[in-house]
């Protein structure tokens, strides 16, 4: 089954947000890392994962997307020190699960 992931990006410094839908969360945070996309994220250097979740429905990810992007700053701080407290870069922890369910 398909996976679509809503995520959140942050700056070195954690202080610019970036929140995305993909289907392929692996690659697109590849790309971010790797300057491959032009905008806003290569603009201010944004390519730390903090937060994702998945689905399999991509109406309900791209729904959580545009209510992520709505919700104040506090809010998105408050989602993501619950769920990542010391704001780790997750994107290792998502590299080593694809590589387990391979």
């Amino acid at each position: 089954m398909k996976q679509y992931c809503v995520y959140i990006l942050t700056n070195k410094i954690n202080t610019v947000f970036y929140i995305g839908v993909t289907g392929n969360l692996p690659n697109r945070i590849y790309q971010h890392k790797n300057k491959l996309l032009d905008g806003f994220t290569k603009k201010y250097n944004i390519n730390k994962l903090v937060y994702f979740e998945q689905t399999e429905d991509v109406n309900s990810a791209l729904r959580r997307e545009k209510q992520l992007k709505n919700w104040r700053r506090e809010w998105k701080i408050e989602l993501i020190n619950k769920n990542n407290p010391k704001w780790k870069d997750l994107t290792e922890i998502l590299l080593d699960s694809e590589s387990s369910s391979e």
